[in-house]
Protein backbone atom coordinates (compact mmCIF):
# COMPACT_ATOMS: atom_id res chain seq x y z
CA UNK A 1 0.00 0.00 0.00
CA UNK A 2 1.28 4.01 -0.37
CA UNK A 3 3.04 5.21 2.43
CA UNK A 4 1.37 7.22 4.86
CA UNK A 5 4.06 7.73 7.15
CA UNK A 6 6.82 10.74 5.48
CA UNK A 7 9.93 11.20 7.19
CA UNK A 8 10.87 14.67 5.45
CA UNK A 9 8.40 17.60 4.86
CA UNK A 10 9.20 18.61 1.67
CA UNK A 11 8.89 17.19 -1.75
CA UNK A 12 10.15 17.56 -5.30
CA UNK A 13 7.54 18.86 -7.81
CA UNK A 14 7.34 17.89 -11.29
CA UNK A 15 9.35 19.77 -13.45
CA UNK A 16 8.62 19.73 -17.36
CA UNK A 17 9.27 16.94 -18.68
CA UNK A 18 12.82 15.93 -18.34
CA UNK A 19 13.96 17.90 -15.57
CA UNK A 20 12.27 15.11 -13.14
CA UNK A 21 11.58 12.34 -15.46
CA UNK A 22 14.76 10.26 -13.21
CA UNK A 23 14.93 12.52 -10.08
CA UNK A 24 12.85 9.07 -8.06
CA UNK A 25 15.92 6.57 -9.70
CA UNK A 26 18.56 9.52 -8.55
CA UNK A 27 16.69 10.45 -5.16
CA UNK A 28 13.64 8.03 -3.66
CA UNK A 29 16.19 5.37 -1.96
CA UNK A 30 17.21 8.46 0.29
CA UNK A 31 13.80 9.02 1.14
CA UNK A 32 12.90 12.18 -0.61
CA UNK A 33 9.49 11.82 -2.80
CA UNK A 34 9.46 13.41 -5.92
CA UNK A 35 7.68 13.36 -9.30
CA UNK A 36 7.76 12.38 -13.11
CA UNK A 37 5.90 13.89 -15.63
CA UNK A 38 3.93 11.13 -17.78
CA UNK A 39 3.43 13.18 -20.59
CA UNK A 40 6.09 12.63 -23.39
CA UNK A 41 6.00 8.72 -23.99
CA UNK A 42 8.65 9.10 -26.13
CA UNK A 43 11.59 10.73 -23.56
CA UNK A 44 9.86 7.95 -21.36
CA UNK A 45 10.91 5.21 -23.78
CA UNK A 46 14.55 6.75 -24.41
CA UNK A 47 14.89 6.93 -20.35
CA UNK A 48 14.02 3.73 -20.39
CA UNK A 49 16.41 2.34 -23.05
CA UNK A 50 19.28 4.24 -20.89
CA UNK A 51 18.77 2.81 -17.46
CA UNK A 52 18.33 -0.84 -19.23
CA UNK A 53 21.72 -0.72 -20.79
CA UNK A 54 23.32 1.02 -18.00
CA UNK A 55 22.26 -1.20 -15.01
CA UNK A 56 21.91 -4.24 -17.60
CA UNK A 57 18.21 -4.52 -17.56
CA UNK A 58 16.35 -7.04 -19.64
CA UNK A 59 14.97 -4.27 -22.27
CA UNK A 60 12.20 -4.75 -24.77
CA UNK A 61 11.04 -1.68 -27.15
CA UNK A 62 7.97 -0.64 -27.26
CA UNK A 63 7.55 1.14 -30.89
CA UNK A 64 5.24 4.12 -31.66
CA UNK A 65 2.91 2.51 -33.52
CA UNK A 66 2.39 -0.76 -30.88
CA UNK A 67 -0.81 -1.46 -30.18
CA UNK A 68 -1.30 1.21 -27.04
CA UNK A 69 2.25 1.95 -26.69
CA UNK A 70 1.63 4.80 -24.81
CA UNK A 71 -0.19 2.92 -22.15
CA UNK A 72 2.54 0.25 -22.20
CA UNK A 73 5.78 2.45 -22.32
CA UNK A 74 4.34 4.37 -19.25
CA UNK A 75 3.81 0.85 -17.52
CA UNK A 76 7.00 -0.21 -18.69
CA UNK A 77 8.71 2.93 -17.40
CA UNK A 78 7.03 2.62 -13.56
CA UNK A 79 7.85 -0.81 -13.35
CA UNK A 80 11.62 0.13 -13.96
CA UNK A 81 11.74 2.82 -11.65
CA UNK A 82 10.46 0.67 -8.81
CA UNK A 83 12.64 -1.92 -9.61
CA UNK A 84 16.29 0.15 -9.69
CA UNK A 85 14.53 2.27 -6.35
CA UNK A 86 13.70 -0.65 -4.03
CA UNK A 87 17.39 -2.28 -5.79
CA UNK A 88 19.35 0.71 -4.67
CA UNK A 89 16.91 1.13 -1.53
CA UNK A 90 18.25 -1.99 -0.02
CA UNK A 91 21.81 -1.94 -1.11
CA UNK A 92 21.63 1.85 0.96
CA UNK A 93 20.10 -0.19 4.19
CA UNK A 94 22.48 -3.09 3.73
CA UNK A 95 25.67 -0.60 3.19
CA UNK A 96 28.11 -0.05 5.73
CA UNK A 97 26.89 2.57 8.41
CA UNK A 98 28.74 5.17 7.36
CA UNK A 99 27.96 4.98 3.76
CA UNK A 100 24.58 4.07 3.96
CA UNK A 101 22.78 4.51 6.94
CA UNK A 102 24.97 7.78 7.76
CA UNK A 103 24.50 9.35 4.98
CA UNK A 104 20.49 8.74 4.70
CA UNK A 105 20.57 9.95 8.09
CA UNK A 106 22.08 12.87 7.38
CA UNK A 107 19.42 14.39 5.17
CA UNK A 108 16.59 13.53 7.51
CA UNK A 109 15.42 16.51 9.55
CA UNK A 110 17.24 15.91 12.52
CA UNK A 111 20.37 16.29 11.86
CA UNK A 112 22.04 13.18 12.24
CA UNK A 113 25.88 14.64 12.90
CA UNK A 114 23.97 15.91 16.50
CA UNK A 115 22.73 12.82 17.24
CA UNK A 116 25.95 10.96 16.46
CA UNK A 117 26.81 13.64 18.77
CA UNK A 118 24.75 12.98 21.39
CA UNK A 119 25.46 9.79 21.61
CA UNK A 120 29.01 10.41 22.79
CA UNK A 121 30.87 8.15 20.15
CA UNK A 122 30.38 5.48 22.14
CA UNK A 123 30.05 2.33 20.10
CA UNK A 124 27.29 0.58 21.11
CA UNK A 125 25.38 4.02 21.67
CA UNK A 126 25.80 4.27 17.88
CA UNK A 127 24.99 0.93 16.87
CA UNK A 128 22.14 1.96 18.72
CA UNK A 129 21.15 4.72 16.52
CA UNK A 130 21.81 3.28 13.55
CA UNK A 131 19.40 0.59 14.23
CA UNK A 132 16.78 3.17 14.98
CA UNK A 133 17.17 5.10 11.58
CA UNK A 134 16.54 1.50 9.64
CA UNK A 135 13.91 1.03 11.40
CA UNK A 136 12.20 4.23 10.86
CA UNK A 137 14.20 4.72 6.99
CA UNK A 138 11.12 4.32 4.22
CA UNK A 139 11.74 4.99 0.38
CA UNK A 140 10.52 8.75 -0.85
CA UNK A 141 7.37 8.25 -2.93
CA UNK A 142 7.15 7.83 -6.50
CA UNK A 143 4.68 9.94 -8.06
CA UNK A 144 3.39 11.09 -11.44
CA UNK A 145 1.81 13.82 -12.87
CA UNK A 146 -0.53 14.54 -15.79
CA UNK A 147 -2.37 17.98 -17.17
CA UNK A 148 -5.53 16.93 -17.59
CA UNK A 149 -5.91 18.98 -20.34
CA UNK A 150 -3.67 17.77 -22.71
CA UNK A 151 -5.89 15.02 -23.56
CA UNK A 152 -5.81 15.32 -27.56
CA UNK A 153 -7.73 12.97 -29.70
CA UNK A 154 -4.90 10.22 -31.20
CA UNK A 155 -5.33 8.52 -34.86
CA UNK A 156 -3.99 5.49 -36.41
CA UNK A 157 -4.31 4.85 -40.26
CA UNK A 158 -5.80 8.02 -40.78
CA UNK A 159 -9.08 7.43 -38.54
CA UNK A 160 -8.94 8.67 -34.73
CA UNK A 161 -9.41 6.30 -32.41
CA UNK A 162 -11.52 5.95 -29.09
CA UNK A 163 -11.37 8.67 -26.20
CA UNK A 164 -9.53 5.64 -24.31
CA UNK A 165 -6.35 6.23 -26.27
CA UNK A 166 -6.37 9.95 -25.62
CA UNK A 167 -3.29 11.31 -24.30
CA UNK A 168 -4.06 11.76 -20.72
CA UNK A 169 -6.46 8.58 -20.94
CA UNK A 170 -3.77 6.20 -22.23
CA UNK A 171 -1.13 8.06 -19.68
CA UNK A 172 -3.66 7.60 -16.87
CA UNK A 173 -4.16 3.73 -17.78
CA UNK A 174 -0.02 3.54 -18.11
CA UNK A 175 0.09 4.48 -14.23
CA UNK A 176 -2.98 2.21 -13.12
CA UNK A 177 -1.36 -0.87 -14.35
CA UNK A 178 2.07 -0.14 -13.50
CA UNK A 179 2.99 -1.85 -10.20
CA UNK A 180 3.70 1.51 -8.31
CA UNK A 181 2.16 2.18 -4.91
CA UNK A 182 2.10 5.89 -5.14
CA UNK A 183 0.27 8.45 -6.25
CA UNK A 184 -0.97 10.35 -9.41
CA UNK A 185 -1.32 14.38 -9.38
CA UNK A 186 -3.59 15.92 -11.73
CA UNK A 187 -2.91 19.32 -12.81
CA UNK A 188 -4.51 21.89 -14.72
CA UNK A 189 -8.52 21.36 -14.02
CA UNK A 190 -11.36 19.40 -14.73
CA UNK A 191 -11.85 16.65 -17.29
CA UNK A 192 -14.76 14.78 -16.49
CA UNK A 193 -13.95 11.90 -18.70
CA UNK A 194 -10.94 11.50 -17.83
CA UNK A 195 -11.72 11.24 -14.13
CA UNK A 196 -14.49 9.24 -14.72
CA UNK A 197 -12.25 6.97 -16.44
CA UNK A 198 -10.58 6.72 -12.97
CA UNK A 199 -13.12 4.46 -11.72
CA UNK A 200 -12.30 1.41 -13.94
CA UNK A 201 -9.12 0.55 -12.21
CA UNK A 202 -9.77 -1.42 -8.70
CA UNK A 203 -5.98 0.41 -7.63
CA UNK A 204 -7.67 3.57 -6.80
CA UNK A 205 -10.58 1.95 -4.77
CA UNK A 206 -9.60 1.51 -0.90
CA UNK A 207 -8.98 -1.41 0.99
CA UNK A 208 -11.33 -2.37 4.12
CA UNK A 209 -8.51 -0.36 6.38
CA UNK A 210 -8.87 2.57 4.43
CA UNK A 211 -5.50 2.31 2.60
CA UNK A 212 -5.31 2.66 -1.05
CA UNK A 213 -2.67 1.04 -3.62
CA UNK A 214 -2.82 4.00 -5.98
CA UNK A 215 -3.46 7.79 -4.32
CA UNK A 216 -4.99 10.66 -5.86
CA UNK A 217 -3.48 14.25 -5.48
CA UNK A 218 -5.26 17.29 -7.30
CA UNK A 219 -2.78 20.25 -7.86
CA UNK A 220 -5.22 23.39 -7.02
CA UNK A 221 -5.28 27.01 -7.46
CA UNK A 222 -7.81 27.88 -4.43
CA UNK A 223 -10.23 26.20 -1.90
CA UNK A 224 -13.15 26.44 -4.27
CA UNK A 225 -11.43 24.86 -7.21
CA UNK A 226 -10.43 21.97 -4.96
CA UNK A 227 -13.91 21.97 -3.69
CA UNK A 228 -15.51 21.21 -7.47
CA UNK A 229 -12.94 18.50 -8.28
CA UNK A 230 -12.95 16.60 -4.97
CA UNK A 231 -16.82 16.62 -5.04
CA UNK A 232 -16.78 15.49 -8.70
CA UNK A 233 -14.23 12.47 -7.74
CA UNK A 234 -16.00 12.18 -4.47
CA UNK A 235 -19.30 11.22 -6.14
CA UNK A 236 -17.52 8.70 -8.73
CA UNK A 237 -16.14 7.14 -5.70
CA UNK A 238 -12.53 8.18 -5.75
CA UNK A 239 -10.98 9.53 -2.62
CA UNK A 240 -8.13 13.09 -2.78
CA UNK A 241 -5.61 11.65 -0.66
CA UNK A 242 -4.01 15.06 -0.91
CA UNK A 243 -4.89 18.78 -2.22
CA UNK A 244 -1.63 20.20 -3.47
CA UNK A 245 -1.90 24.00 -3.24
CA UNK A 246 0.19 25.90 -6.28
CA UNK A 247 0.72 29.54 -5.85
CA UNK A 248 -0.88 30.78 -8.74
CA UNK A 249 2.30 32.71 -9.90
CA UNK A 250 4.76 32.44 -7.77
CA UNK A 251 5.71 29.05 -9.38
CA UNK A 252 7.55 27.21 -12.53
CA UNK A 253 5.86 25.97 -15.50
CA UNK A 254 2.45 27.16 -16.74
CA UNK A 255 0.76 29.20 -14.41
CA UNK A 256 -2.82 29.46 -13.71
CA UNK A 257 -3.22 32.94 -11.78
CA UNK A 258 -5.87 33.15 -9.57
CA UNK A 259 -8.78 36.18 -10.08
CA UNK A 260 -6.50 38.04 -7.12
CA UNK A 261 -6.70 35.65 -4.62
CA UNK A 262 -3.53 35.70 -2.72
CA UNK A 263 -1.11 32.77 -1.51
CA UNK A 264 -1.65 33.37 2.74
CA UNK A 265 -5.19 33.69 2.19
CA UNK A 266 -5.97 30.75 0.50
CA UNK A 267 -4.01 28.57 2.51
CA UNK A 268 -5.99 30.19 5.48
CA UNK A 269 -8.74 29.02 4.37
CA UNK A 270 -8.11 25.33 3.67
CA UNK A 271 -6.45 25.46 6.80
CA UNK A 272 -9.98 26.65 8.35
CA UNK A 273 -12.26 24.51 6.28
CA UNK A 274 -9.67 21.47 6.16
CA UNK A 275 -12.38 19.17 8.52
CA UNK A 276 -15.18 20.81 6.58
CA UNK A 277 -13.79 19.70 3.37
CA UNK A 278 -13.06 15.91 4.12
CA UNK A 279 -16.83 15.42 5.73
CA UNK A 280 -18.28 17.11 2.66
CA UNK A 281 -16.33 14.89 0.65
CA UNK A 282 -17.16 11.49 2.92
CA UNK A 283 -20.49 11.98 3.12
CA UNK A 284 -20.45 11.41 -1.01
CA UNK A 285 -17.67 8.93 -1.16
CA UNK A 286 -19.75 6.55 1.28
CA UNK A 287 -23.11 6.51 -1.02
CA UNK A 288 -20.91 6.35 -4.28
CA UNK A 289 -18.81 3.30 -2.81
CA UNK A 290 -22.93 1.90 -1.23
CA UNK A 291 -24.09 2.43 -5.40
CA UNK A 292 -20.99 0.97 -6.47
CA UNK A 293 -21.32 -2.14 -3.93
CA UNK A 294 -18.21 -1.56 -2.85
CA UNK A 295 -16.44 -2.01 0.88
CA UNK A 296 -16.79 1.29 2.94
CA UNK A 297 -13.29 1.66 4.95
CA UNK A 298 -13.70 0.93 8.60
CA UNK A 299 -11.14 3.53 8.84
CA UNK A 300 -12.35 6.98 7.44
CA UNK A 301 -9.17 8.00 4.85
CA UNK A 302 -7.42 10.59 4.94
CA UNK A 303 -6.36 14.07 3.66
CA UNK A 304 -2.80 15.85 3.17
CA UNK A 305 -2.77 19.45 2.92
CA UNK A 306 0.16 20.57 0.94
CA UNK A 307 1.57 23.53 -1.24
CA UNK A 308 4.47 24.60 -3.63
CA UNK A 309 5.61 27.92 -5.29
CA UNK A 310 8.25 30.49 -4.43
CA UNK A 311 9.24 29.18 -0.51
CA UNK A 312 12.95 29.61 -0.34
CA UNK A 313 14.14 29.87 3.13
CA UNK A 314 14.26 27.49 6.21
CA UNK A 315 11.83 30.28 8.28
CA UNK A 316 9.48 30.29 5.36
CA UNK A 317 9.08 26.43 5.50
CA UNK A 318 8.66 25.89 8.81
CA UNK A 319 6.12 28.81 9.47
CA UNK A 320 4.28 27.77 6.69
CA UNK A 321 3.80 24.19 8.14
CA UNK A 322 3.39 25.38 11.58
CA UNK A 323 0.86 28.13 11.46
CA UNK A 324 -0.84 26.54 8.18
CA UNK A 325 -0.69 22.79 9.62
CA UNK A 326 0.35 21.67 6.05
CA UNK A 327 1.90 18.10 5.70
CA UNK A 328 4.54 19.26 3.52
CA UNK A 329 5.89 21.85 1.29
CA UNK A 330 7.12 21.48 -2.40
CA UNK A 331 11.00 22.71 -3.38
CA UNK A 332 10.88 23.19 -7.24
CA UNK A 333 13.22 25.54 -9.12
CA UNK A 334 16.29 25.48 -6.63
CA UNK A 335 16.76 21.72 -7.23
CA UNK A 336 17.26 22.31 -10.69
CA UNK A 337 20.79 23.61 -9.48
CA UNK A 338 21.16 20.17 -8.22
CA UNK A 339 22.97 17.71 -10.43
CA UNK A 340 22.23 15.12 -7.98
CA UNK A 341 18.61 15.26 -8.17
CA UNK A 342 17.29 16.59 -11.88
CA UNK A 343 18.23 16.37 -15.29
CA UNK A 344 19.43 19.79 -16.53
CA UNK A 345 22.20 19.75 -19.49
CA UNK A 346 25.11 22.00 -18.18
CA UNK A 347 25.18 25.09 -20.22
CA UNK A 348 21.52 25.48 -19.32
CA UNK A 349 21.99 24.94 -15.21
CA UNK A 350 25.05 27.75 -15.66
CA UNK A 351 22.48 30.06 -17.24
CA UNK A 352 20.34 29.04 -14.28
CA UNK A 353 22.74 30.08 -11.98
CA UNK A 354 23.53 33.77 -13.42
CA UNK A 355 19.81 34.47 -13.99
CA UNK A 356 18.27 37.51 -12.15
CA UNK A 357 14.66 38.79 -11.99
CA UNK A 358 14.54 40.32 -15.01
CA UNK A 359 15.59 37.00 -16.68
CA UNK A 360 12.76 35.13 -15.13
CA UNK A 361 9.39 36.34 -17.11
CA UNK A 362 6.04 35.14 -16.95
CA UNK A 363 5.98 34.29 -21.40
CA UNK A 364 3.44 33.73 -23.70
CA UNK A 365 5.10 31.29 -25.67
CA UNK A 366 3.18 28.14 -24.47
CA UNK A 367 1.07 26.99 -27.12
CA UNK A 368 -1.51 25.88 -24.70
CA UNK A 369 -2.41 29.83 -24.30
CA UNK A 370 -1.54 29.37 -21.01
CA UNK A 371 1.40 31.70 -19.23
CA UNK A 372 4.51 30.31 -19.28
CA UNK A 373 7.08 30.88 -16.80
CA UNK A 374 10.55 31.18 -18.86
CA UNK A 375 14.48 31.91 -18.60
CA UNK A 376 15.13 34.79 -21.13
CA UNK A 377 17.32 33.82 -23.93
CA UNK A 378 17.10 30.19 -23.29
CA UNK A 379 18.72 27.89 -26.02
CA UNK A 380 14.82 26.76 -27.46
CA UNK A 381 13.60 30.78 -27.92
CA UNK A 382 17.19 31.58 -29.83
CA UNK A 383 16.33 28.62 -32.27
CA UNK A 384 12.80 30.23 -32.17
CA UNK A 385 14.54 33.85 -33.40
CA UNK A 386 16.86 32.60 -35.74
CA UNK A 387 14.06 30.81 -38.11
CA UNK A 388 11.81 34.03 -37.26
CA UNK A 389 14.92 36.00 -38.28
CA UNK A 390 15.55 34.10 -41.27
CA UNK A 391 11.09 34.12 -42.41
CA UNK A 392 10.76 31.00 -41.52
CA UNK A 393 8.54 30.48 -38.07
CA UNK A 394 7.88 27.72 -36.57
CA UNK A 395 8.66 24.27 -36.28
CA UNK A 396 7.68 20.64 -37.92
CA UNK A 397 5.71 19.29 -35.33
CA UNK A 398 7.07 16.05 -33.97
CA UNK A 399 5.50 15.18 -30.92
CA UNK A 400 1.91 16.51 -31.44
CA UNK A 401 1.38 17.00 -27.68
CA UNK A 402 0.14 20.35 -28.04
CA UNK A 403 -2.04 20.45 -30.83
CA UNK A 404 -4.87 21.86 -30.01
CA UNK A 405 -6.14 24.61 -32.32
CA UNK A 406 -8.83 23.76 -35.06
CA UNK A 407 -8.92 27.47 -36.85
CA UNK A 408 -7.64 26.24 -40.13
CA UNK A 409 -7.88 22.29 -39.99
CA UNK A 410 -10.47 19.52 -38.52
CA UNK A 411 -7.35 17.53 -36.93
CA UNK A 412 -5.65 19.89 -34.33
CA UNK A 413 -2.83 21.46 -35.33
CA UNK A 414 -0.06 23.00 -32.50
CA UNK A 415 0.02 26.70 -32.75
CA UNK A 416 3.67 26.45 -32.45
CA UNK A 417 3.61 24.71 -35.89
CA UNK A 418 5.09 25.78 -38.87
CA UNK A 419 1.69 24.66 -40.71
CA UNK A 420 -0.36 26.81 -38.43
CA UNK A 421 1.88 29.91 -38.69
CA UNK A 422 1.92 29.96 -42.04
CA UNK A 423 -1.71 29.89 -42.38
CA UNK A 424 -2.15 32.49 -39.60
CA UNK A 425 0.39 35.14 -41.08
CA UNK A 426 -1.02 33.95 -44.45
CA UNK A 427 -4.78 35.49 -42.72
CA UNK A 428 -3.55 38.38 -41.03
CA UNK A 429 -1.45 39.86 -44.21
CA UNK A 430 -4.83 39.66 -46.05
CA UNK A 431 -6.52 41.43 -43.53
CA UNK A 432 -6.18 45.43 -44.66
CA UNK A 433 -4.13 45.68 -41.16
CA UNK A 434 -2.00 48.77 -40.88
CA UNK A 435 1.69 47.84 -40.76
CA UNK A 436 2.28 48.35 -37.75
CA UNK A 437 -0.69 46.50 -36.21
CA UNK A 438 0.31 43.53 -38.73
CA UNK A 439 3.81 43.34 -37.15
CA UNK A 440 2.55 43.25 -33.93
CA UNK A 441 -0.35 41.01 -34.54
CA UNK A 442 2.39 38.61 -36.58
CA UNK A 443 4.68 38.78 -33.08
CA UNK A 444 1.75 37.32 -31.42
CA UNK A 445 1.95 34.40 -33.35
CA UNK A 446 5.67 33.95 -33.78
CA UNK A 447 6.12 34.66 -29.99
CA UNK A 448 5.19 30.42 -29.35
CA UNK A 449 7.69 27.94 -28.95
CA UNK A 450 7.94 24.43 -29.16
CA UNK A 451 7.83 23.75 -25.66
CA UNK A 452 6.84 20.02 -25.78
CA UNK A 453 10.24 18.95 -27.50
CA UNK A 454 12.42 21.44 -25.52
CA UNK A 455 11.27 20.42 -22.12
CA UNK A 456 12.63 17.10 -22.97
CA UNK A 457 15.91 17.85 -24.90
CA UNK A 458 17.78 17.80 -21.51
CA UNK A 459 18.07 13.98 -20.77
CA UNK A 460 19.32 13.80 -24.32
CA UNK A 461 21.97 16.62 -23.98
CA UNK A 462 23.10 15.29 -20.26
CA UNK A 463 23.62 11.86 -21.08
CA UNK A 464 25.31 12.65 -24.90
CA UNK A 465 22.39 10.28 -26.32
CA UNK A 466 20.97 10.92 -30.32
CA UNK A 467 18.72 13.98 -30.14
CA UNK A 468 15.41 13.37 -31.59
CA UNK A 469 14.16 15.59 -35.01
CA UNK A 470 13.92 18.72 -33.42
CA UNK A 471 17.20 19.59 -32.20
CA UNK A 472 19.35 20.60 -29.35
CA UNK A 473 16.85 23.55 -27.77
CA UNK A 474 16.06 23.62 -24.30
CA UNK A 475 12.88 25.29 -23.00
CA UNK A 476 13.18 25.58 -19.54
CA UNK A 477 10.54 27.21 -16.87
CA UNK A 478 11.88 27.80 -13.58
CA UNK A 479 9.75 29.62 -10.74
CA UNK A 480 10.55 33.89 -9.82
CA UNK A 481 12.23 31.70 -6.66
CA UNK A 482 15.13 30.87 -9.35
CA UNK A 483 16.99 34.29 -9.18
CA UNK A 484 17.94 34.44 -5.42
CA UNK A 485 20.01 31.21 -6.11
CA UNK A 486 23.37 31.46 -7.70
CA UNK A 487 25.93 29.09 -8.13
CA UNK A 488 25.25 24.54 -7.96
CA UNK A 489 24.85 22.79 -5.01
CA UNK A 490 25.42 18.89 -3.22
CA UNK A 491 21.94 17.84 -2.53
CA UNK A 492 23.67 17.97 1.10
CA UNK A 493 23.75 21.62 0.98
CA UNK A 494 20.06 22.04 -0.43
CA UNK A 495 18.32 19.63 2.19
CA UNK A 496 20.67 21.66 5.00
CA UNK A 497 19.03 25.07 3.76
CA UNK A 498 15.34 23.83 3.45
CA UNK A 499 15.97 22.70 7.49
CA UNK A 500 18.12 25.44 8.20
CA UNK A 501 21.29 23.29 8.88
CA UNK A 502 23.33 26.29 6.41
CA UNK A 503 21.86 28.99 3.95
CA UNK A 504 22.87 28.84 0.49
CA UNK A 505 21.08 32.42 -0.19
CA UNK A 506 23.90 35.00 -0.26
CA UNK A 507 21.79 38.12 -1.64
CA UNK A 508 19.68 40.11 1.03
CA UNK A 509 17.08 41.57 -1.04
CA UNK A 510 14.63 38.00 -1.47
CA UNK A 511 11.18 38.90 -0.43
CA UNK A 512 9.21 36.61 1.51
CA UNK A 513 7.11 34.17 -0.44
CA UNK A 514 3.82 36.50 0.58
CA UNK A 515 5.95 39.89 -0.68
CA UNK A 516 6.91 38.02 -3.99
CA UNK A 517 3.66 36.38 -4.57
CA UNK A 518 2.14 39.86 -4.27
CA UNK A 519 4.46 41.59 -6.21
CA UNK A 520 3.92 39.52 -9.41
CA UNK A 521 -0.26 39.45 -8.96
CA UNK A 522 0.41 43.36 -9.30
CA UNK A 523 1.97 43.09 -12.47
CA UNK A 524 -0.12 40.45 -13.93
CA UNK A 525 -3.05 42.24 -12.63
CA UNK A 526 -1.95 45.72 -14.34
CA UNK A 527 -1.07 43.97 -17.50
CA UNK A 528 -4.33 42.40 -17.84
CA UNK A 529 -6.23 45.95 -16.60
CA UNK A 530 -4.17 47.49 -19.94
CA UNK A 531 -5.24 44.60 -22.09
CA UNK A 532 -8.67 45.10 -20.90
CA UNK A 533 -9.00 48.69 -21.45
CA UNK A 534 -7.72 48.46 -25.20
CA UNK A 535 -10.72 45.72 -25.26
CA UNK A 536 -13.07 48.00 -23.52
CA UNK A 537 -15.54 45.16 -22.53
CA UNK A 538 -17.63 46.30 -19.58
CA UNK A 539 -17.97 42.43 -18.10
CA UNK A 540 -14.16 42.23 -18.43
CA UNK A 541 -13.73 45.37 -16.43
CA UNK A 542 -16.12 44.24 -13.78
CA UNK A 543 -14.00 41.37 -13.65
CA UNK A 544 -10.66 43.39 -13.34
CA UNK A 545 -12.38 45.30 -10.71
CA UNK A 546 -13.17 41.60 -8.48
CA UNK A 547 -9.65 41.00 -9.27
CA UNK A 548 -8.68 44.24 -7.49
CA UNK A 549 -10.54 43.90 -4.25
CA UNK A 550 -9.40 40.67 -4.29
CA UNK A 551 -5.98 42.29 -4.18
CA UNK A 552 -6.89 44.66 -1.24
CA UNK A 553 -8.44 41.91 1.02
CA UNK A 554 -5.11 40.16 0.77
CA UNK A 555 -3.40 43.30 1.65
CA UNK A 556 -5.54 43.35 4.54
CA UNK A 557 -4.77 39.54 5.19
CA UNK A 558 -1.50 40.26 5.27
CA UNK A 559 -1.28 43.44 7.81
CA UNK A 560 -3.32 40.80 10.35
CA UNK A 561 -1.45 38.35 9.83
CA UNK A 562 1.33 40.08 11.67
CA UNK A 563 -0.52 40.41 15.13
CA UNK A 564 -1.80 36.65 15.02
CA UNK A 565 2.29 35.44 14.59
CA UNK A 566 4.71 37.15 16.18
CA UNK A 567 8.13 35.44 14.54
CA UNK A 568 6.35 36.52 11.31
CA UNK A 569 5.83 40.05 12.43
CA UNK A 570 9.63 40.19 13.57
CA UNK A 571 11.68 38.59 10.61
CA UNK A 572 9.49 40.24 7.83
CA UNK A 573 7.20 43.12 10.08
CA UNK A 574 9.19 45.78 8.32
CA UNK A 575 9.41 44.52 4.83
CA UNK A 576 5.81 44.28 4.75
CA UNK A 577 4.49 47.10 5.86
CA UNK A 578 6.09 48.63 3.38
CA UNK A 579 5.47 46.53 0.62
CA UNK A 580 1.75 46.74 1.72
CA UNK A 581 1.89 49.92 1.22
CA UNK A 582 3.37 50.44 -1.90
CA UNK A 583 0.91 47.67 -3.38
CA UNK A 584 -2.52 49.65 -2.28
CA UNK A 585 -1.16 52.58 -3.68
CA UNK A 586 -0.20 51.08 -6.98
CA UNK A 587 -3.64 49.13 -6.75
CA UNK A 588 -5.54 52.27 -6.63
CA UNK A 589 -3.99 54.16 -9.72
CA UNK A 590 -4.43 51.03 -11.49
CA UNK A 591 -8.38 51.21 -10.44
CA UNK A 592 -8.92 54.59 -11.43
CA UNK A 593 -7.73 53.71 -14.80
CA UNK A 594 -10.37 51.28 -14.91
CA UNK A 595 -13.02 53.84 -13.25
CA UNK A 596 -12.37 56.70 -16.28
CA UNK A 597 -12.75 53.92 -18.68
CA UNK A 598 -15.93 52.69 -16.83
Amino acid sequence: MTNTRQLHSFYIPVMGTSFTIDTPIRLAHKGISSVISITDDGLIESVRKFYAQKLNLPYEPILKNDEDARARRITAYLDMVKEVVEGNFDKLMNDSPLEGLGKYAQLLPKNASEMMSKAGNKAHDISDWLKEIKEQAIMGSIDVNIMTKLDKVNYKAGKALSKLYNDAHAALRGFAQSKLSSSIILSAGLNPSLMGYMQEFEDFFPATDGTFKKKVILKVSDYRSALIQGKYLAKNGIWVSEFRIESGLNCGGHAFATDGLLFGPILEEFRDKREELRLSLMELYEAALTRKEKSIPTTAPTIRITAQGGVGTAEEHEFLLDYYKLDAIGWGSPFLLVPEATCVDQPTRNQLALAEEKDLYLSKISPLGVPFNNLRNNSKDVEKFALIESGRPGVPCTNEYLQSNTEFTEKAICTASKKYQKLKIEELSASGLSSEALEKEVSKVTEKACICTGLGTPFYLEHNLTMPKAGPGISICPGPNMAYYSREFTLQEMVDHIYGRKNVITRTDRPSVFIKDLQLYLNYFQDQVQETLEGANTRAIKKMEAFANNLQDGLTYYQNLQTKSTDFAQKFGDKVNQAMSEASIRIEKIKAKLLVTH
